[in-house]
């Protein structure tokens, strides 16, 4: 079953990564899947819900930046190590890599952060098309990890999978962190 599983994530990295490749991806990809071009939007994007959004822009920022926080973290420090996945380009030939990435493989970060603020997003605002915008950019990153040859396809889906976990947990916590803010006040 696992070595089927395998075989299929294979076969699947390599038709995004060699039977989807065009010039029109091979220079959009790029610019998708690298965090540096994202940054100066989105620090843009949270000062604005920040400044005009009120209290529900607020507590979407904090909500946010609770679960990226959360996500990221775990991630990073439990996850990969536990995992140990080597990355395509590290284990396969004739990869096209089109970005450098370092450290495991599974989950994608990039994965688990997009699709757990789309998540968390989503939940604050509840309205039809910031769902739809959020998880395309989500769905786009995570595609982008496999194109650009860095991620499996497993390690979006995990990935994916894990933001859900996070995502209930932030919210959580800023709910309980809410009401004693709430108690506090009266």
């Amino acid at each position: 079953m696992l070595n089927s599983l395998a075989s299929l994530d294979i076969k699947l990295f390599f038709f995004i990564n060699h039977g989807l490749k065009n010039i029109v991806f091979d220079v959009l990809m790029p610019i998708i899947t690298t965090r540096e071009y994202w940054t100066f939007p989105i620090l843009i994007l949270f000062a604005l819900l920040v400044i005009f959004g009120k209290e529900k822009g607020r507590e979407t920022f904090f909500l946010c930046l609770i679960a990226i926080l959360i996500s990221d973290s775990v991630t990073n420090q439990i996850l990969k190590p536990f995992f140990h996945r080597l990355r395509p380009f590290e284990t396969l030939s004739d990869v096209n890599q089109l970005v450098k990435a370092w450290g495991y493989s599974m989950p994608s970060s990039h994965a688990v952060n997009m699709f757990t603020a789309a998540i968390v997003i989503s939940y604050s605002w509840r309205k039809t098309w910031v769902t739809a915008l959020m998880f395309t950019i989500a769905a786009m990153v995570a595609f982008s990890r496999v194109y650009t040859g860095v991620h499996y396809p497993a390690d979006v889906f995990t990935g994916a999978l894990f933001s859900v976990i996070f995502s209930f947990i932030a919210i959580k916590l800023f709910g309980i962190t809410v009401q004693i803010q709430k108690r506090r006040v009266k």
